[in-house]
């Protein structure tokens, strides 16, 4: 960005430092209705034509259709994006009040971000500009806190939402390309994953359908209607986790049930057939040699059976057990949602301080943690902008490689668990895992992943949070054993075998987008030991391993060991 000011924006911000609105404060817990928008003097030039309800476009009330928090087992794969953006755009960024409306009503944290921005903006002196720039991102998670609040309420402006789920406080600071593709942006989301935005995952958390992110930093309230609905809400995502569970054991049981019964039907009706005794009909012949055998065997079969029955009468005990708990606290749930707010303003206020700790990790000690949307820092193009539809794209992408990236296995069953994944306004390059799952339900709940909005590389965000979410599930998977069992435990003596110093999940994460992105293709670039590691704990797809068999000889080594081991006992 030049030291010259632009004319739009210098317009905009020739506004005197009073012209926002006096400090006012909203004292929101759980439950109050949202306040009336505050209507300041004439003279007020940021707070003219501020009614909220009226003359504002909110977001719409489905943004978050909320049905994707209990994973569904039986969905193999993502559903194809038939649509990244929208044909007409949207008329908010050419909204001249989209600033004022924006900072309005928003008290000392919008007059001190208003402040801050406008020298920073007209510095031309590069140590001062510095120091601004490092100003403007306290301010500005301080306004974000502000927002936070009132994002579950319907009447909240849109550009309020956009501030929070872009970063972009000044529509002047985009390019014309980037202002195109953004107003094209789709709001809702109608893909149905657990992929959100930041207000749309403040406003799940608000509403009490989304639990707070699990940190040692941040401490959640311990008494009040807050603390008892999330009591109430680890409860039912415990239980969920062994209904969940059940269901799919049941439906196993059911499955080979229904085989077996088959096979003793057709060998039950092959008794029944008798050719006729040549020479002396109408006699018929006795059973003949195969019809004996399928004696013993309709008998092996039937004992085969009874223990099925047994296994599956066991289940469904389970299985009603665990479904009179889960009635028993949604009765209890639903008493408790009287009102549309269910978390408190300081648990919300909690959430978003664990969600700037997230956005500084995705750009990591050294980078660019400037949180305000401006053409001087992104670079990005339409398809690499981390909307959710792109990052569904690349996880799919992603998943067709790594089949079993979003699987953790229990009782021998593989369950597919998206993880949920939060999309944080940022130019920064890491994707990383929060929460490898819950931990009152190890079973079905989805974990956390996070991902920058504006990277230089929107591939590589998405395979180091998938990355990070392999080595967090292995490890808490193998737990005291991880460094010697499993995935983390055989990587990590590769680690120590090779005398490498340094940190071993970010080993990890290099080799794996590696393994991604050019083994996955017939390149070599791992040492032997990882891709034979990676080859048997992070399978490619059958059809990819045919082809990369005939590749290189490395591969069909591989290959053979996979046929070694599943004609041994141990496999």
């Amino acid at each position: 960005m030049s030291d010259e000011l632009d004319p739009a924006i210098a317009a905009l911000l020739s506004e005197t430092e009073t012209s926002l609105p006096e400090n006012r404060s909203y004292n929101l817990p759980a439950g109050n209705p949202a306040p009336e928008a505050p209507k300041a003097p004439a003279s007020d030039s940021f707070s003219q034509s501020m009614n909220f309800q009226k003359e504002t476009p909110s977001i719409p009330k489905s943004s978050s259709n909320g049905d994707f928090h209990e994973a569904d087992l039986s969905v193999k794969q993502f559903s194809p994006i038939e649509k990244f953006f929208e044909e007409t755009p949207n008329p908010v960024f050419d909204d001249q009040n989209y600033y004022k409306t924006t900072l309005g009503g928003e008290g000392q944290s919008a007059q001190r971000l208003h402040q801050i921005l406008v020298k920073y903006l007209n510095c031309t002196d590069k140590k001062d500009r510095t120091v601004y720039r490092q100003q403007i991102v306290s301010a500005y998670w301080e306004f974000m806190r502000s927002l936070a609040v009132k994002m579950a309420y319907p009447t909240t402006p849109l550009c309020k939402h956009f501030a929070m789920r872009y970063g972009v406080l000044l529509p002047s600071l985009f390019s014309p390309e980037s202002k195109d593709f953004f107003s094209r942006a789709i709001i809702k989301n109608t893909t149905g994953e657990p992929i959100m935005y930041i207000d749309e995952w403040i406003t799940e958390i608000a509403t009490g359908r989304l639990k707070m992110s699990a940190t040692d930093e941040v401490k959640t309230s311990s008494k009040g209607p807050a603390a008892e609905q999330q009591r109430v809400m680890a409860l039912k995502s415990k239980n969920s986790g062994k209904l969940h569970s059940v269901e799919a054991l049941v439906t196993a049981k059911e499955s080979e049930r229904l085989s077996l019964e088959h096979e003793i039907q057709n060998r039950v009706s092959d008794l029944f057939v008798h050719p006729p005794l040549i020479g002396h009909e109408p006699h018929t012949q006795p059973y003949s040699e195969m019809q004996r055998k399928s004696f013993a065997e309709i008998t092996q079969r039937f004992h085969t059976l009874q223990k099925i029955d047994r296994e599956l009468t066991n289940y469904i005990k389970e299985l009603q057990e665990a479904k009179s708990v889960a009635d028993s606290l949604e009765a209890k749930a639903g008493s408790l949602q009287v009102e549309e707010i269910n978390v408190g303003k300081e648990d919300i206020l909690n959430e978003m301080t664990t969600i700037r700790q997230m956005a500084k990790m995705t750009c990591g000690r050294q980078g660019n943690q400037f949180p305000v949307f401006t053409r001087e820092f992104f670079h990005s193009f339409d398809k690499g902008t981390g909307f959710r539809e792109n990052v569904i794209r690349e996880l799919s992408w992603i998943e067709s490689i790594d089949p079993e990236c979003f699987c953790r296995m229990h009782r021998n069953v593989l369950h597919r668990i998206v993880p949920y994944v939060l999309l944080v306004p940022t130019y920064g390059d890491y994707g990383f895992c929060w929460e490898p799952f819950d931990r009152y339900n190890r079973i079905t709940s989805r974990g956390r992943i996070c991902i920058p909005m504006y990277p230089r590389d929107l591939r590589t965000a998405c395979l180091t949070a998938v990355a990070d979410l392999r080595w967090q599930v292995a490890k808490e998977k193998a737990s005291f054993d991880w460094m010697t069992d499993g995935l983390t435990g055989h990587y990590y003596q590769y680690v120590e075998d090779q005398k490498m110093k340094g940190d071993v999940k970010q080993f990890f994460i290099e080799d794996y987008i590696l393994w991604m992105t050019k083994e996955s293709n017939g390149t070599q670039k791992l040492e032997k030991e990882v891709r034979a590691i990676f080859w048997h704990y992070m399978p490619f797809p059958q059809e990819l391993k045919d082809q990369l068999k005939k590749r290189s000889l490395a591969y069909q080594e591989l290959y053979q060991r996979d046929i070694n081991r599943s004609m041994s006992d141990g496999y």
